[in-house]
């Protein structure tokens, strides 16, 4: 027989302070259980957990729990869940306030590594400005070469007045810098004016993700004033 576990006896408050925290308390009453956030969910039976599931813990009061399941750093945040509910649960951004409640120590280290070292070096794999230039200049020079009818083929670096800027995932220079290639053969075609920034273009604000708010906007606005400074009208993030 399974172990019955009688609610009212709990003392909770995690579903009050996470309905302050959200905007129209995240509208988590209004839940149906109809699982259709669980149905596109990349992290659904993870764990055994799906948002689903994760709702209901906090509906039901299950503080304890919920603080304690890793499932909450499995979850992309992709949004999926809140696309397609009909109530408009806001499911990414109870995992970002459940994020918050964990101390430092607890929060898995890749991810908080990457964190700390895109706040102190600028990007998460702390590549040097030099190294970030050289790399886009050889990578472009060798598509050029083996490709003679993209010998035309340009990208800007700290062009001001550019109407795209463009950021870019700190893998792909470090480990397959011919990835960035086809994106630069795109806005190529189709004569985009674009450039990318020699400083803070790294598009993965791992700080977001550990759900750490002031680092989350340290990274943010790093990035915002290079769009301002740069005067462009336009921000890709690829991420």
């Amino acid at each position: 027989m399974c172990d019955v576990i009688d609610l009212t006896k709990r003392k909770t408050g995690y579903k009050d302070r996470l309905k302050a925290y959200l905007p129209k308390g995240g509208n988590l009453d209004f839940c149906l259980t109809c699982g259709a956030c669980a149905s596109g969910c990349p992290a659904s039976g993870i764990d055994g957990l799906d948002p689903r599931k994760f709702v209901r813990m906090v509906l039901l009061g299950m503080d304890e729990e919920i603080l304690k399941s890793d499932w909450i750093w499995v979850c992309t945040m992709c949004q999926r869940c809140r696309y397609v509910c009909p109530m408009d649960i806001n499911i990414g951004g109870m995992i970002f306030f459940t994020r918050q409640q964990w101390p430092r120590e607890r929060v898995p280290k890749n991810m908080q590594k990457s964190c700390d070292v895109s706040l102190q070096k600028g990007n998460s794999t702390g590549l040097p400005k030099e190294l970030w230039l050289d790399i886009v200049g050889d990578t472009l020079k060798e598509a050029r070469e083996s490709d003679p009818s993209w010998e035309g083929l340009t990208v800007n670096m700290d062009r001001k007045g550019a109407k795209y800027y463009l950021n870019q995932n700190a893998k792909e220079p470090t480990s397959d810098p011919e990835a960035m290639v086809p994106l630069w053969k795109i806005l190529h075609t189709v004569g985009a004016d674009w450039t990318y920034s020699s400083e803070s273009w790294d598009a993965t604000n791992w700080c977001m993700l550990t759900g750490n708010d002031e680092d989350m906007k340290t990274i943010l606005g790093r990035q915002v004033k290079v769009v301002e400074d740069l005067g462009c009208r336009y921000y890709i993030n690829t991420e």
